[in-house]
């Protein structure tokens, strides 16, 4: 008979494993915890501290900030989708193996802009060996490839915010998925790029499987478009790798919410209840990206109001009792920021001690010192 799973049970089950429900303790867990994750999204560096920190207790962003920069036991590299995000480096040979397996879809740039697979390999191993040892900001990076490879390779062809980009811009993010670049510490106000530390890939044909069964641990019960989707994947590529792990046994499917999904063989161990509490989540959180059904961790009211046209990440969300119940913002003002939370719904008194809890915790992230005013927090340095 197949197991049948409630939205209450894997969502009890996916906080309780992304540390939500019961955060880690201390600075040293801060891989661990990025690890449960499956990468911190980290195009905003502070939004990624405030996910790693609300998913421990004792850590600060300082700590973030020293795994990344100092211990190096973090890098923030292009992961899923493309998109920075911070990962721990003991999980890079995974990482760089799985990521560029994947099927790629159809180039978004014009005919005459693209680059071909062998232009592709190439700027890559420019960029590797441009950053062997070196800390270089983006236009220090542009004249290495371009000396590396060739004046076709700064042909300004890219459509970029204010101007052009060079042509091997646009594998970029290969590069960071690949492990031949990361994100170096920023030198003032520029940003600049280096290679992470060494590490011997694993097989790709260990890491694209193996990636699917953290995922499934992670995020399951779970179906071959939502992974399609986590990894801005072909669908045609997810279904046929999910049916590969089927038939090898490694999968097994559930019935999730009424429709067939998976999750890792044997792991059918589901909390009976679902959780209680309250959360702070950051912008492009990586529960409220990944967690599927959309509908169901976002009900009712929430659909329209914590989504941009369907899509998760643009708003820091409250979560209660396991679905988004509000959204919230902070604001600076000189050393202080004040977090405004906008509830869609009345919160019961249990509720509102969590929250009150929640922005303490905050506080200490921020490592500044909390007040609450009429409904807005003000979070200002410490005494």
């Amino acid at each position: 008979m197949t197991l049948t799973i409630s939205w209450q049970e894997a969502s009890a089950r996916r906080l309780e494993r992304q540390f939500l429900a019961t955060p880690a303790t201390g600075a040293a867990s801060v891989p661990a915890v990025v690890s449960s994750m499956l990468g911190a999204h980290a195009q905003v560096l502070s939004a990624a501290e405030l996910s790693i920190g609300v998913r421990t207790t004792g850590a600060t962003r300082t700590d973030v900030r020293a795994a990344l920069w100092q211990d190096r036991t973090l890098v923030k590299t292009h992961g899923p989708r493309g998109t920075v995000h911070l990962l721990p480096t003991r999980d890079l040979p995974l990482w760089t193996s799985a990521l560029p397996a994947i099927q790629s879809g159809a180039s978004p740039f014009a005919p005459e802009a693209r680059v071909t697979e062998e232009q592709a390999r190439e700027i890559v191993a420019a960029i590797a060996d441009a950053l062997d040892g070196a800390c270089l900001t983006i236009d220090e990076l542009s004249e290495e490839v371009v000396a590396r490879t060739g004046p076709w390779a700064g042909d300004l062809v890219m459509p970029a915010f204010q101007g052009m980009w060079p042509r091997w811009r646009q594998v970029i993010h290969r590069a960071g998925q690949s492990g031949a670049l990361c994100f170096g510490p920023d030198r003032g106000r520029k940003v600049t790029y280096t290679r992470p530390p060494r590490f011997a890939p694993v097989p790709a044909t260990e890491a694209v499987p193996g990636l699917l069964l953290r995922y499934l641990h992670a995020y399951g019960p779970s179906t071959s478009a939502y992974f399609a989707k986590w990894l801005a994947a072909p669908e045609g590529w997810t279904r046929r790798l999910f049916e590969e792990q089927a038939e090898r046994g490694a999968i097994e499917e559930v019935a999730f919410e009424g429709t067939p999904a998976w999750v890792a063989a044997g792991d059918t161990e589901f909390p009976s209840q679902g959780w209680r509490g309250v959360r702070l989540l950051p912008y492009f959180d990586a529960y409220g990206i990944a967690a599927q059904p959309r509908e169901s961790l976002f009900p009712g009211e929430a659909y329209g109001r914590a989504l941009a046209r369907g899509q998760a990440g643009n708003y820091p969300v409250l979560l209660v009792d396991g679905v988004v119940a509000g959204v919230w913002h902070q604001r600076r003002q000189g050393k202080r920021v004040v977090v405004t939370v906008e509830a869609l719904g009345s919160l019961s008194a249990r509720q509102e001690g969590a929250l009150a809890e929640q922005v303490d915790r905050l506080g200490e992230v921020l490592e500044a010192r909390p007040e609450l005013v009429r409904g807005e927090v003000t979070v200002g340095p410490h005494a």
